[in-house]
């Protein structure tokens, strides 16, 4: 495997006496996409939570280019590079999408240009970008009073323009009209192009299967597999932390 970007070393946390994470070893390669993958309560969004400084770890070592993060705010950490996005991302009430988005654009200094394949001033670039996204139509409207499928749209894009080493989406098409999903998956492929390392928490196996060429999946605070998305409905251990014992077996005689 290539250099990580990302490297977790027996990962520990637990909440009272619930174990969501119990020892956790990962490396996230550069330049790679990686669909972080589990039923509900596996432990996904606790993962990104405690990688990204905004839940203190119990135990173990999470380093970003061979440094040590563990012990960094979540601001700290998306200065050196790690940066993530939220199920329900909040925005400012006073600010219009596209005040929100030309924030984000000046201080990632033109990512914009480089997603849309041209150079441009940096409002031109930030109105190229709301039209790919088709939030267009609402880019005058308060960043809070949108949908929740184009906050997500735009906490993408903000993301993004931090010009991030590692991009860390938890369920970035949830509440996303289908009609966009392709077009954050060409989105985030142009990103990685760029040299933007992502994790992709997500629930939609479509969408995983067009972005991810490798996936990791939890069940209960433990890594169960690490394989390529088409591999993963023979998984065993896959199959039945997704339908239980009773009905793993049931599939297994099916098949």
């Amino acid at each position: 495997m290539p250099e990580p970007v990302l490297s977790i070393r027996g990962l520990r946390k637990a909440f009272g006496a619930h174990v969501v994470l119990g020892g956790i070893d990962l490396d996230i390669a550069v330049g790679s996409i990686v669909g972080l993958l589990g039923p509900n309560g596996s432990g996904k969004s606790t993962l990104l939570d405690t990688v990204t400084g905004f839940v203190p770890k119990d135990a173990g070592r999470i380093e970003l280019d061979g440094r040590a993060i563990e012990s960094l705010d979540p601001g700290a950490i998306s200065r050196r590079g790690l940066v993530r996005t939220f199920q329900l991302p909040r925005m400012p009430a006073r600010m219009s999408v596209r005040e929100v988005m030309l924030a984000a654009e000046r201080s990632g200094s033109g990512l914009a240009d480089a997603l849309l394949g041209r150079r441009a001033p940096s409002a031109l670039a930030v109105d190229g970008l709301l039209e790919r996204l088709l939030l267009t139509p609402v880019a005058e409207q308060p960043a809070s009073a949108i949908s929740g499928g184009q906050k997500k749209l735009l906490s993408i894009a903000m993301a993004l323009a931090n010009r991030p080493r590692l991009l860390c989406l938890d369920e970035p098409t949830a509440g996303v009209h289908p009609n966009l999903r392709q077009e954050i998956m060409a989105l985030l492929r142009d990103a990685n192009a760029q040299g933007v390392t992502l994790v992709v928490v997500e629930h939609d196996m479509a969408f995983i299967r067009g972005l991810c060429p490798r996936c990791v999946v939890l069940d209960r605070g433990e890594l169960i597999a690490d394989c390529a998305p088409d591999d993963l409905a023979d998984h065993p251990r896959v199959v039945e932390a997704y339908l239980g014992r009773a009905g793993a077996r049931a599939a297994r005689k099916a098949a």
